[in-house]
């Protein structure tokens, strides 16, 4: 808020105000003025386990006060007062401070002259726009911590395929891979297009626990995604992966049987969704007959393209496991037929036959 000197006066603490665990008060500055369509944001907003609300609320056992900034709270039309906290940020007169990035980074390098490809406000003294890549430059060094939202965000996503103008990157290609924040953090990746509700606010209440001094850095993996999110493939996860080891797959969208032949990379996509499911445990691609496209992967969407074809290597992969599926399938169904029967001993019938030794009877 504005006081009655004219000086701005922003949420947030000194480092010098941190506890003898951790801080006791951290910002989010959230800006999605990257490569993007806000998707990520509105992706969050459906999380239950935590729901924003109760982090901003307060309701969490052992987070810091947490202020957020996302320019769809911003108090007033134009945001010159929802970008105090972020100038002040870039000042050095807010820490600490989480930053959040959503959208991918263009390359700013390559326009020769005046131009930009994306912006965040404008600068006060020229009214010139401020790009993304000027507020990276000032807020990562400075951020506690930085998050990426979202696979635009993360490595570039549809932004930086194949042929783009814009020469987008990912957050951790353009601060560099053994970038480390103000909390000696590296970037802390959390892919998805968008991200699963759940998947991004866990690790955001990870990194906050650890701001808060109660946490360990959250662990992450070779592509800094966190590793208890995204050890896993979608294939490990799915409903669907019994008919895969049983060689029998689906041929249209109408099938309840494995996918990989309708299009599916579940089984090298690195992905909880089956698992966790979208919105209250319910949905998830292959939960609702849509195929995994990878999109949570580094390589999106290249090199899943084109989308619905039989991906590369599993028409050999389906065809080794056809032999060993149709085996399992007839011993399987030799083991159900047996099991499908009651015991011979259960029958009425004056002759007892279930083998009970009377030589403990009073």
């Amino acid at each position: 808020m504005t006081t009655e000197s004219g000086t701005t006066q922003v949420s947030g603490q000194p480092a010098s105000a941190q506890d003898r665990n951790g801080f006791d008060e951290i910002s989010i500055l959230w800006i999605s003025e990257g490569m993007s369509c806000d998707g990520d944001t509105v992706s969050m907003t459906a999380s239950g386990q935590p729901a924003i609300e109760d982090v901003v609320l307060g309701l969490i056992p052992g987070l810091p006060k947490v202020n957020l900034y996302n320019k769809v709270l911003s108090p007033s039309l134009g945001g010159e007062d929802f970008l105090a906290p972020f100038r002040a940020a870039a000042r050095g007169e807010l820490t600490p401070f989480i930053l959040v990035i959503e959208g991918s980074i263009p390359n700013q390098n390559i326009i020769e002259g005046d131009g930009y490809w994306t912006s965040f406000g404008n600068d006060l003294e020229t009214g010139e726009p401020l790009t993304l890549n000027w507020w990276i430059d000032q807020l990562a060094p400075k951020a506690w911590a930085v998050v990426a939202a979202g696979t635009c965000a993360t490595y570039g996503g549809i932004h930086a395929m194949a042929g783009n103008p814009t020469g987008s990157m990912g957050l951790a290609d353009y601060l560099g891979w053994d970038f480390k924040s103000a909390g000696a953090l590296p970037v802390v990746n959390v892919p998805g297009c968008p991200i699963q509700p759940e998947n991004f606010m866990e690790t955001l209440t990870w990194v906050l626990y650890h701001a808060a001094g109660s946490a360990p850095p959250p662990p992450l993996d070779e592509m800094l995604r966190p590793q208890w999110l995204f050890g896993k493939t979608v294939h490990e996860g799915c409903d669907r992966g019994s008919y895969y080891e049983q060689a029998s797959f689906a041929r249209d969208y109408n099938s309840p049987k494995c996918l990989v032949k309708t299009g599916c990379w579940g089984p090298v996509v690195n992905c909880n969704v089956p698992k966790r499911g979208w919105m209250a445990g319910i949905g998830g691609c292959p939960n609702v007959g849509g195929i995994c496209i990878g999109c949570t992967m580094p390589g999106f969407p290249d090199a899943f393209m084109p989308f619905m074809d039989e991906p590369t290597g599993g028409s050999l992969s389906s065809v080794l496991i056809k032999p060993y599926g149709a085996f399992i399938r007839r011993m399987r169904g030799i083991t159900s037929m047996a099991l499908n029967k009651e015991p011979r001993w259960r029958h009425n019938e004056p002759a007892l036959t279930s083998g009970y030794d009377p030589h403990w009877r009073p």
